[in-house]
């Protein structure tokens, strides 16, 4: 990521959940100067803008348990076109949310660019449910089991290929709120988690050095960093729509955030889930900038 142009995407979704505001997030972002923060430390920003979002259809459909699946296929189809062709002119895509059901066009966009990609999902829930596990039918819960090829084909098959990501190539970090279903799928796809209780018992730094170890070995060639501002303690980012308690501290996050930088791993990023009307004045959004900051190699000294 050293001095790469980064292109900044917003993408106004609240069509994966049900909490209206969420689609205000990229808005409260900018606000809170993620662009002149980056500028400032000598990137170039190029703000492409927001994906155009469709009408919601609040209702949960019968026949799939899904909620608005053809709005968010539709969205995520073109944030995952825009994100293909941001790669291809070797900026880095850094894509702005909008609630977390983003990740399944940011990850459709980014892995035909790599023949291994590598994901980082900072989260206090795995969002590995699928329309026969979900509790609700909100596809925000489901962008990572439609990553790794799991869930409605009209998901799965963005840009006409699946899956994304091995589930073997991912990493969890933060999780404290995970369902019945998806616990059985992290035990039999394997994936790599590090709950709260990790985190807790032997520290961010060991945390982080263990995933980038985990990942190096699996020779993953890109890595994607895909941050629910959920994943820190509501304490600090109130405005998040599916708030748990006992979260990521502000520290721990600003220490992951300086040593992925360190790794110089990451290759492309989302922030995802601020909501401006649950936020306390634009607290979250602020939080996210200073995150930004942190993976894009500020330094206090």
């Amino acid at each position: 990521m050293h001095k790469l142009n980064v292109s900044l995407i917003g993408v106004p979704m609240d069509l994966g959940q049900t909490r209206r505001g969420v689609d205000m997030g990229p808005s409260a972002i900018r606000y809170a100067g993620a662009v002149e923060r980056l500028e400032a430390m000598g990137y170039e920003v190029i703000d492409e803008g927001d994906i155009e979002i469709g009408i919601s259809e609040r209702e949960v459909s019968a026949d799939t348990n899904l909620r608005n699946l053809s709005a968010v296929t539709e969205a995520s189809t073109k944030l995952a076109n825009k994100v293909h062709d941001v790669v291809l002119q070797n900026h880095f895509p850094l894509v702005l949310g909008g609630d977390h059901s983003i990740a399944i066009g940011t990850l459709a966009g980014l892995s035909d660019h790599y023949e291994n990609l590598g994901v980082i999902w900072y989260d206090a829930h795995a969002d590995l449910n699928t329309g026969d596990t979900s509790p609700s039918g909100n596809i925000h819960g489901m962008p990572l089991a439609v990553s790794i090829g799991l869930g409605h084909e009209k998901l799965v098959n963005i840009r006409d290929y699946a899956p994304k990501v091995k589930p073997e190539n991912i990493v969890i970090i933060g999780a404290r709120s995970v369902d019945p279903g998806e616990r059985e799928l992290i035990k039999e796809k394997g994936i790599k988690v590090y709950t709260m209780h990790e985190i807790d018992r032997v520290g961010m730094t060991k945390v982080i050095q263990d995933a980038i170890i985990y990942l190096r070995g699996k020779n993953v060639d890109g890595l994607h960093l895909s941050l629910d501002l959920d994943g820190i303690d509501p304490l600090y980012t109130p405005g998040v729509g599916t708030p748990v308690p006992g979260g990521i501290t502000y520290r721990e996050s600003h220490l992951a955030m300086e040593m992925l930088y360190e790794s110089e791993m990451i290759t492309s990023a989302e922030f995802v889930e601020v909501n401006p009307i649950l936020d306390e004045k634009n607290k979250t959004a602020d939080v996210a900038v200073a995150l930004m900051g942190s993976l894009f190699g500020e330094k206090l000294m």
